[in-house]
């Protein structure tokens, strides 16, 4: 296991290395920039995947979250029915009661 530094308040980035330094996750950024240009395409090829997965994510969320909102409009619209049915029964009822007191 890696033994860690004291922490240094002249790093602000030293917090973000001890947390992701563990997991064996390298902290973008944090590393020294290559010169090959073969590896720059090789990092730019894996970015765009990880954007078009993200993307895709992004649209089945989106989706996901439209759905719910017409559900939910769906089942106020059929609650509004129901209360305005309950009102309507209520008023044919009312008049009759009226008509039966002596």
């Amino acid at each position: 296991m890696a033994e860690h530094k004291p922490y240094d308040a002249q790093d602000p980035f030293e917090m973000f290395r001890r947390l992701w330094g563990p997991l064996g996750v390298p902290v973008p950024g944090m590393t020294m920039p290559t010169l090959d240009p073969n590896e720059i395409d090789k990092r730019i090829g894996e970015l765009k995947s990880v954007e078009g997965w993200l993307a895709l994510n992004l649209n089945m969320l989106r989706a996901a979250i439209q759905g719910l909102e017409m559900q939910k409009s769906g089942l106020q619209q059929m609650q509004g029915m129901q209360q305005a049915m309950q009102q309507a029964m209520a008023a044919m009822t009312q008049p009759e009661s009226k008509d039966k007191k002596p």
